[in-house]
């Protein structure tokens, strides 16, 4: 995010500060009964920032000051709690991945666009896309993470099939950056060089 504009970076921050939150709960739960206990708190307290000042909570500030005033809503951020616990269900299907996409990488990618100050509907699949991919890569059942990487695939050449707005593409190059991470998984892995002037290219150009 090293490019975004000054003004949205500390919003951009906090969103993905968020998600690396929700994903620690899931990523260290044992029990799922616990990391849905937790996910809850998280739940409440995001829906409760519509409402009532945050808490002493150093992520929930940082949303507050620099998200919420972009005009994203908590209870919208509240739903990123529902996508990760879609993975603490005892079977992980198909809809279970979809839903997942949509409320973690649809969710986190909308509100980003709101505090960068964009509108465009083809830059929400690449933030399904972007959480796909990442399950594709931390997942160790291989069907699971075949699924994920198919679905991941046609999200990003949705994503990526028309210009991005100048703004946007700070959050771009993290779409494209997931996109490299599972052509390593199917041995189609740029050279760094390629990666470099890949996302060069669409920094200059939107494509």
């Amino acid at each position: 995010m090293s490019y975004a504009s000054p003004s949205a970076r500390d919003g951009i921050t906090a969103l993905f500060t968020l998600d690396d939150t929700l994903a620690a709960i899931v990523r260290s739960t044992r029990e799922p009964l616990v990391g849905q206990m937790r996910l809850t708190w998280w739940h409440e307290a995001l829906t409760r920032l519509d409402s009532v000042p945050a808490p002493q909570e150093p992520v929930l500030q940082a949303i507050t000051c620099s998200v919420l005033p972009s005009g994203v809503l908590g209870t919208s951020l509240a739903s990123m709690t529902d996508g990760w616990e879609m993975l603490l269900q005892a079977e992980v299907g198909p809809a279970t991945i979809e839903a997942f996409a949509t409320e973690r990488g649809g969710r986190l990618f909308e509100a980003a666009l709101k505090v960068l100050g964009v509108e465009d509907r083809n830059i929400g699949a690449a933030g399904e896309g972007w959480a796909l991919a990442d399950l594709a890569c931390s997942v160790t059942d291989a069907s699971l993470a075949d699924l994920a990487r198919s679905l991941a695939k046609a999200r990003f050449d949705t994503a990526f099939g028309t210009r991005w707005p100048r703004a946007a593409r700070a959050l771009g190059a993290v779409a494209l950056i997931a996109r490299f991470d599972i052509a390593v998984e199917s041995d189609a892995l740029p050279s760094p060089a390629r990666r470099v002037a890949r996302l060069a290219w669409h920094r200059l150009t939107g494509y």
